[in-house]
């Protein structure tokens, strides 16, 4: 078991814990981590989630999650939209991060089915879902927990179908090149069509790859934002793969909703974004 970290945060705004440790080699590269979180508000909170690149399932030991429809433990696959989510006050719970194909190998089903959705874990595990959150939240601490979770991620992949290669290495171009590789470049580098990119692309990460490159430039641009010592907005756009900052404020009000400056001002400390 890796070192496992703590962060707390305490203010008008609420308090919040979260507690991380890196997945054991042997998971990656798909898996890319879990923590444990628990958070109280004074009230209703809500939070904006933009476009992700990512795959997060939620295991939920309290109150349901509005998505806006009310759910408790859940999948939210890759998304080319912003949502909002809420609850009443509190959470309690764990997340595991993958992959797109991490998702779609270890959950068995074709991502594009996932897209754009935010799924119950029953309705896709069923009662191997509802067993692993009873013995999470039953679990003595953090460390049982996560130890939990290596043993179900094991016993998952180890007859599980590997990502299809092609597609593997076109996402890997995609996320390395941080979403400015061209498409032509992967249809050349794969061998296939356009039109046959797309649809296995599709298939195994559930975006087509002109979308998910776009969101991946985004997230970047969003990251270099929040650096306090970050470069300016015009140095983010150029930086990032854009034609120039009108162009990046585009995408942010596509996939966040919000202007760059607006969306900076929505920003939690220890990372997400506000919803009001």
């Amino acid at each position: 078991m890796s070192p496992i970290a703590i962060e707390r945060h305490d203010s008008p705004l609420g308090r919040w814990e979260k507690v991380s440790c890196r997945l054991p080699v042997g998971l990656g590269p798909h898996m890319l981590g879990y923590s444990g979180y628990a958070e109280a508000t004074p009230g209703p909170f809500r939070r904006l989630e933009p476009s992700n690149d990512e795959v997060h399932v939620i295991f939920s030991f309290g109150p349901e999650w509005r998505v806006p429809k009310p759910v408790r433990s859940f999948v939210a696959a890759p998304d080319s939209r912003h949502a909002i989510v809420e609850h009443d006050g509190y959470q309690h719970g764990a997340e595991l991060r993958l992959t797109p194909l991490g998702a779609q190998t270890l959950l068995g089903l074709p991502m594009d089915e996932l897209a754009c959705e935010v799924v119950e874990l029953d309705a896709l595990l069923g009662a191997e879902g509802a067993e692993l959150v009873a013995r999470l939240c039953e679990a003595s601490g953090w460390a049982e927990r996560f130890d939990v979770l290596d043993a179900w991620l094991v016993r998952r992949l180890a007859d599980a179908q590997p990502p299809d290669p092609g597609v593997e290495h076109a996402w890997w171009r995609l996320v390395r090149s941080r979403g400015r590789v061209p498409v032509a470049e992967l249809v050349r580098e794969t061998g296939w069509s356009r039109r046959h990119l797309t649809a296995r692309f599709k298939a195994q990460v559930g975006l087509p790859p002109k979308v998910y490159g776009r969101i991946l430039r985004f997230r970047e641009a969003a990251r270099e934002l929040a650096r306090p010592d970050g470069p300016s907005l015009c140095e983010i756009a150029l930086d990032c793969g854009y034609y120039d900052q009108a162009h990046l404020n585009r995408d942010f009000r596509e996939f966040a909703g919000r202007t760059p400056t607006e969306l900076m001002a929505a920003r939690l400390p220890g990372g997400g974004y506000r919803g009001d």
